[in-house]
C-alpha cells in the first residue's frame, strides 16, 4: 500500500508540474463559449457614444474557421429600459450560438428610434440604421449585406425595430415586432414622445408621420417581416390595425396572435419565434 501511494503521489505531482508549464490562453482563438462585449459606439450625429451589448456567438472562435462570417440581429428594448435588458431577461448566449447570429442590444434611451425633428441629441434612426451598422461590420466577422441583417424589438423597440427597417430595406433584410407601440399618434403625452417630436397639439401630422403604421403604404414586397402581439396586451388593437393594413397593400408577413400580455414573459418566449424566422431567412 505505502509503494501504491508513493507511487500516486508521483504521478499526481507530474500531473501538477505538466498543468503549470501548460501556457494559458486568453485569446479569442481558444474560447470555447459566447462572449458579451459592451461597447461605446460613436453616434457622430448626435455627438456622443451610445451603450450596446454585442453577443457573440460561440461559433466565432472556432480555430478551424478563422473566416467564417455570420449574420447579425438587432434586438432593441422598450420604453424607460435600457441596453442591459434582453441580456438580464433572455438567455442570448444560448440564442446567438444556436443560430450562430450575433445578437446586438443599443441603449436606446426612450428615443423610439427615430431622428427627433426637435432635438438634435436624439438621432437614433442615423444612430440604428447607419452608424451602429458600419461599428458592427468594421469590428466583427459580420455578413455585411441587408439579406444576413434583421431587426427586432419589443414595445417601443417593436415601433422601432419597423420604422429602422421600413424605411431602410437596402440595411435590414428582416424585420419584426413584439408589442409594438405602431401607432404613437394614439398617445400623447405618454412615454417621452412629446419630448422627440413636440407637444401633440398642433403637431398631429408630425405625429402621424413619425407612427410606423403610416408607413405601410410606401412598402414593397420582397422583406421578411414578423409581428405577433398577445390577447391582452394594450397595444392588441393598433397590431391588428397594422395586420390589416399590410393585407390590404399585399405586404407579405407572418402574423401571430396568441395569449399574453405586455410582459416579459411574453417577449422571451416571442423571441423563440423571431430567431427561427429570421434564421431561416438568413438561408434563403
Amino acid at each position: 500500500m505505502k509503494r501504491f501511494n508513493l507511487l500516486f503521489s508521483a504521478l499526481l505531482l507530474g500531473c501538477v508540474a505538466m498543468w503549470a508549464a501548460t501556457p494559458v490562453c486568453d485569446h479569442h482563438c481558444c474560447k470555447t463559449k459566447p462572449q458579451a462585449d459592451t461597447v461605446q459606439v460613436n453616434a457622430a450625429k448626435m455627438g456622443r457614444d451610445i451603450t450596446t451589448v454585442v453577443i457573440v456567438p460561440q461559433q466565432y472562435f472556432d480555430t478551424s474557421k478563422p473566416d467564417e462570417r455570420y449574420p447579425v440581429l438587432y434586438l432593441l428594448h422598450g420604453a424607460y429600459g435600457s441596453y442591459r435588458d434582453w441580456p438580464k431577461k433572455a438567455n442570448l448566449d444560448s440564442l446567438a450560438s444556436h443560430y450562430a447570429t450575433f445578437i446586438v442590444c443599443p441603449d436606446g434611451q426612450d428615443s423610439w428610434y427615430f431622428d427627433s425633428p426637435v432635438d438634435p441629441t436624439f438621432q437614433f434612426e442615423t444612430f440604428i440604421s447607419k452608424e451602429l451598422v458600419d461599428y458592427v461590420d468594421a469590428h466583427y466577422r459580420t455578413v455585411a449585406t441587408p439579406a444576413m441583417r434583421a431587426i427586432t424589438g419589443l414595445s417601443m423597440g417593436g415601433h422601432g425595430a419597423l420604422w429602422n427597417g421600413w424605411r431602410h430595406p437596402d440595411v435590414f433584410g428582416s424585420c419584426g415586432s413584439m408589442s409594438g407601440g405602431v401607432d404613437i399618434s394614439r398617445y400623447p403625452g405618454k412615454w417621452h414622445i412629446d419630448e422627440r417630436l413636440g407637444s401633440y397639439d398642433g403637431n398631429e401630422q408630425v405625429w402621424q408621420s413619425h407612427s410606423v403604421i403610416s408607413l405601410v403604404p410606401t412598402l414593397k414586397p420582397g422583406q421578411h417581416i414578423i409581428i405577433d402581439d398577445g390577447t391582452d396586451d394594450f397595444f392588441y388593437e393598433i397590431n391588428i390595425n397594422l395586420h390589416e393594413a399590410l393585407l390590404q397593400h399585399g405586404i407579405q408577413h407572418d402574423f401571430i396572435i396568441r395569449p399574453g400580455a405586455h410582459t416579459w414573459t411574453y417577449w422571451v418566449n416571442a423571441l423563440d419565434y423571431h430567431l427561427l424566422f429570421f434564421s431561416k431567412a438568413f438561408k434563403q
